[in-house]
């Protein structure tokens, strides 16, 4: 589409008041932007529009310096995109939903937005035993073939991001803000890096500021785009859930990796589960389940079970395994958070010896300290 095409489209995504349901009922009216934005309000309202969808189309000369700016935008380097709804490179999962956006902002190959997704979203204050599993779960599913889709934030979202630059997979960042307008500052470097190996995308136009009302709009193409949403680390009022509720409302699969009934991180999880939301423990849970969603070809097996680290993954600790006084003290713990007190007292070991020991296990992987001085097993002894 070229510019003089696209002007009518961004010229109307601008106007006061247009959404994407407004969009579609301009569509359905009309046929095309040009033919509403060169009709008069009392042609639209003959057309069956609503007042305010009919009265909008004055305000069109209002927004050309914005649509200026949009354009603007596109032509200053070769791998951004503008696509709308006419467009054959419009992602055909986001055009089945009930709201899709009538314009995305793309930077990055547009190639990404065609294969099959896997939404991974999760809490900004991610546990390091959450982090680590994010990014095994998307390493691994990437080398099946899946683009792991996210919001780009902070937390489990960059990690799933990173999970699957990693494995050399392909990976899409949404974003509700303006496509010139990378939030958070911390992940420019992050978005940069997905654009060469993925695409970042928004539906808002340039100059659109960061708003956090704008998030659950953003949620809604993180899981329009996906077959299916996998929910890593959530608390109960994490906005990883109103990602799921749209995956919901949009017939996709979702997907929650379980945690400890003690852990404010695992709450959300737990809750989609008890709310039917499938069970995963492993990377290839998922990728069973997706073979069956009409579309999606996925190599046969994911890498190896996304849960099952070995123990020179954490670079060394080999002695720990033999040492039978460090295998006691992991199997008094457990793996729910215990506090350093309790566990001192389950033990029978002096506050020196126990912290000595808890670091040893924690610089090798085996336990992880949390708020409040208490402290949680992430990961198995070789021998038990």
């Amino acid at each position: 589409m070229d510019l003089d095409e696209l002007r009518p489209w961004l010229t109307t995504w601008r106007l006061p008041g247009i959404g994407p349901v407004a969009f579609q009922t301009i569509l359905e009216a009309f046929g095309e932007p040009a033919a509403y934005l060169a009709a008069t309000p009392s042609e639209g309202r003959r057309r069956g529009l609503d007042e305010k969808i009919a009265e909008a189309v004055a305000g069109q000369q209002a927004v050309q310096a914005g649509v200026d700016q949009d354009l603007a935008w596109l032509e200053a380097a070769d791998d951004r995109h503008i696509l709308t709804l006419a467009d054959p490179a419009y992602p055909a999962q986001l055009r089945h939903i009930a709201d899709p956006p009538a314009v995305l902002f793309v930077r990055g190959r547009l190639e990404a937005l065609g294969e099959p997704q896997l939404a991974m979203v999760g809490t900004r204050n991610a546990s390091q035993s959450g982090s680590d599993t994010a990014a095994d779960f998307a390493r691994h599913l990437a080398t099946t073939g899946l683009v792991i889709t996210s919001g780009l934030a902070l937390g489990i979202d960059a990690v799933a991001h990173r999970g699957a630059l990693d494995a050399g997979g392909q990976t899409i960042a949404v974003m509700g803000t303006g496509p010139e307008r990378l939030y958070p500052r911390d992940n420019h470097g992050l978005a940069h890096a997905i654009a060469e190996q993925g695409a970042v995308i928004t539906e808002m136009p340039t100059g659109t500021p960061m708003d956090r009302g704008l998030f659950p709009r953003r949620n809604r193409l993180i899981s329009g785009l996906s077959v299916g949403v996998l929910v890593v680390e959530a608390g109960a009022q994490s906005g990883a859930l109103q990602t799921s509720q749209r995956a919901v409302e949009q017939n996709r699969e979702v997907f929650a990796i379980p945690g400890s009934i003690h852990s404010p991180l695992a709450r959300g999880c737990n809750q989609l589960i008890q709310n039917g939301a499938k069970l995963v423990t492993a990377a290839q849970d998922v990728v069973d389940e997706l073979r069956h969603v009409q579309g999606v070809d996925l190599q046969k097996t994911a890498a190896p079970d996304a849960l099952a680290i070995d123990a020179s993954a954490a670079g060394g600790g080999d002695w720990i395994d033999e040492d039978p006084a460090y295998g006691a003290l992991l199997d008094a713990m457990g793996y729910d958070p215990i506090g350093f007190d309790t566990l001192a007292e389950r033990v029978g070991l002096t506050p020196d010896i126990l912290s000595s020991m808890l670091l040893s296990l924690e610089m090798y992987g085996y336990v992880e300290s949390s708020h409040g001085g208490r402290y949680t097993r992430i990961r198995h002894r070789a021998g038990g």
